[in-house]
């Protein structure tokens, strides 16, 4: 078959690589259990406060976070904190994080993913990675995440720090066309 010149050189070939990894970051997958009136979800099985899926993560903060349609909420930065965000499967979320630790084997990666979409799971957000989120859904968008630091609004012991949303440029928010 033979492509229209204009096509030919507009065609490309979407990409399958891997989705590139940042060192800490980690991404647990969860198990819904669905019947004919709902579905639930373990968020997690706790030891002394450490789910057991995230090893050496101690829970000391559970936090809900609401945000609207096409909203951006960026970007979040903690020095001594690692958050694990999990969003509901019927929400839409594009998270971006971006390893800004110097010197770290993964410095200055950046990572889209989408969550919730039909899925559940959680993800490991490790200090000095940038994270933020757009909800992608039409309506209000759910976050519940977990701490390992009690936030304190405290100038002296807060570890809440912030980048520009448009940090990493507009239009790493912009939704994959193609």
């Amino acid at each position: 078959m033979e492509l229209r010149p204009d096509a030919k050189q507009a065609f490309t070939v979407q990409g399958y690589a891997p989705v590139p990894e940042i060192d800490g970051v980690e991404i647990v997958e969860l198990r819904r259990h669905a019947d004919e009136g709902g579905s639930m979800t373990e968020l997690a099985r706790l030891a002394d406060g450490e789910p057991q899926a995230l090893a050496g993560f101690t829970v000391r903060q559970v936090n809900y976070s609401e945000v609207e349609p096409g909203v951006v909420k960026a970007y979040h930065l903690h020095a001594r904190q690692t958050d694990v965000w999990y969003v509901p499967p019927s929400d839409r979320m594009l998270a971006v994080l971006i390893d800004v630790r110097a010197g770290s084997r993964t410095e200055g990666v950046r990572r889209r993913l989408i969550l919730g979409a039909g899925s559940s799971r959680l993800v490991r957000i490790p200090p000095g990675v940038a994270h933020g989120v757009r909800n992608l859904g039409a309506t209000t968008g759910r976050i519940i995440y977990f701490t390992d630091l009690h936030f304190s609004p405290d100038p002296a012991t807060c570890d809440e720090g912030r980048l520009p949303w448009d940090w990493a440029g507009p239009d790493v928010w912009e939704p994959a066309r193609g």
